[in-house]
């Protein structure tokens, strides 16, 4: 197979983070290459290079046999790579002949838009992939699959050599992902390089020639997908080997709590949520620590995010010491003792530009005020509890969160929380960027929140973490649950043969 795009020694640093060490990638022609690695793996940067959106700080990008250096996605474009994204970036309101041909509308003679020969064509470029709608409707009136398909379609139809596809199932029912399978496989017969970035293993096997594995922006594996199994696979994403288990670490969980309480304090029941939860259901004892082990897309963080209101559910149940909660209402799982600790605490948590003592504020002012007149003594006395309770390394209360640690952010963001005297605290990735020694500290204050008699749901992808730090852990795939581990079954090994394990897909 002829190389058609490649990277040799690519590297790629932000402000305190090296995204891509010296990576080596080839998508060859007539390949379907799948490209896989967990959050922070160092994906999303390495196809942003190839497309033009980042210049690499070192290493050489190669296209046709010439080393190239775009300077844009257009330019990426017009070269002929074409990447579909996971959220559709066509326009709305346009028809979808428009989105089709938008920035290279056939014209007539007189430079106008030929809209005959557009709609024709456009009718033409959908049919061969099997897609039957009238092509002047706007795009919004079509269902997200189809929209997904259109930018299938516009990709193809640029003449590409190299169509990358960052997450293109996520949107997809079952029959529409079986059409993409369809026009994918079309595409390698007529020998156009596919870079295929998915979470899905089942989609993997059924549709990649050769994988690549990224992990902490470095090169781990690279080879035929049908010469690993699922398990290694599986092995090579989260960095640890079956048996092989770190008997020395940063991670100081005591790993087990006393449940003083029989009766679950929360009952997440049944949770489903279109294309993303299937039915899951959770209980959590007052000090006890449940976590949701699984890859990347398996559902966590969105069955933490329904429970808490933040997604809501289409069906299902969440009780809070026996109390049906409204499902879909943030206040209202707040009012309930329900706190949520997300993912990405910039985009969804702090507010940088505020400081340590309003950001723990935030979430209790509507309590601390009466008529509109908030109680200042009585933040302060939060605050300053708070802060010393949970170590919080800060000038003062009044220095701007955005000059502190990534750590003790995150420590600001747990004070928030736990200001409210939550029953139930959801923590999604709570240690994710930030360093050893904060993470002991965290580490250690969910231990003794839990040893306090607070229920906490733990979300993970450090699967030493999650083990250690875990009283159960819920196994989910596809948005489904597919296994619990507890007592002696609770291990890095039993996690790992569970993720790997076929079935419990949707598809």
């Amino acid at each position: 197979m002829t190389d058609v795009l490649s990277v040799t020694h690519l590297s790629k640093t932000f402000p305190g983070v090296r995204a891509l060490d010296s990576v080596d990638f080839t998508a060859r022609a007539g390949e379907v290459h799948a490209l896989i690695g967990e959050n922070g793996a160092g994906k999303s940067t390495l196809i942003k290079v190839l497309t033009g959106v980042y210049a690499p700080d070192a290493g050489k990008l190669t296209y046709n046999d010439r080393q190239v250096a775009f300077a844009s996605p257009l330019e990426a474009q017009h070269a002929g790579i074409s990447t579909i994204y996971q959220e559709v970036n066509l326009v709305p309101l346009m028809s979808v002949a428009r989105n089709l041909f938008l920035g290279r509308e056939p014209r007539g003679r007189l430079g106008l838009i030929d809209f005959r020969r557009m709609h024709r064509e456009a009718d033409e470029a959908l049919r061969r992939l099997g897609i039957h709608i009238d092509v002047r409707r706007p795009l919004r009136e079509l269902g997200i699959g189809t929209q997904q398909m259109v930018a299938l379609a516009r990709a193809v139809s640029v003449d590409a050599q190299v169509v990358i596809m960052d997450e293109p199932t996520s949107s997809l029912e079952p029959r529409e992902v079986q059409t993409l399978f369809g026009v994918i496989r079309m595409l390698r017969d007529r020998g156009i390089a596919v870079i295929y970035v998915s979470h899905r293993l089942e989609e993997l096997y059924e549709v990649c020639d050769t994988v690549t594995v990224l992990r902490d922006g470095k090169l781990v594996h690279t080879g035929r997908i049908a010469a690993l199994d699922r398990l290694r696979l599986v092995s090579l994403m989260l960095g640890r080997e079956v048996g092989d288990v770190q008997e020395e670490g940063v991670t100081n969980f005591s790993g087990s709590h006393e449940n003083t309480a029989s009766q679950p304090v929360l009952k997440a029941q049944a949770l489903t949520v279109n294309r993303t939860l299937h039915g899951v259901s959770v209980d959590i004892r007052p000090g006890e620590v449940v976590g949701l082990g699984g890859l990347l897309g398996s559902g966590r963080s969105e069955t933490a995010k329904a429970i808490a209101g933040a997604l809501p559910p289409t069906s299902g149940h969440v009780l809070v010491a026996g109390t049906p909660v409204r499902t879909g209402s943030t206040p209202a799982a707040i009012r309930a003792g329900i706190s949520l600790l997300p993912e990405d605490r910039k985009a969804e948590g702090i507010v940088p530009g505020l400081s340590v003592r309003e950001n723990i504020a935030l979430a209790a002012l509507p309590r601390l005020s009466r008529f509109g007149l908030v109680n200042e003594s009585r933040i302060d006395t939060i605050v300053d509890t708070f802060m010393k309770r949970l170590r919080i390394k800060a000038s003062g209360p009044h220095q701007k969160v955005g000059e502190l640690s990534g750590g003790n952010q995150q420590k600001v963001l747990l004070a928030r929380w736990l200001a409210m005297n939550p029953k139930v605290l959801l923590l999604d990735e709570p240690t994710r960027g930030i360093d050893i020694g904060a993470k002991a500290e965290v580490q250690k204050l969910i231990d003794e929140l839990a040893d306090d008699g607070l229920a906490v749901l733990l979300i993970s992808s450090d699967m030493e973490e999650l083990i250690e730090g875990s009283d159960r852990v819920i196994v989910l795939k596809d948005g489904k649950v597919i296994e619990e581990l507890t007592g002696p079954t609770l291990t890095e090994d039993a996690l790992m043969r569970a993720i790997a394990t076929t079935g419990g897909s949707d598809e």
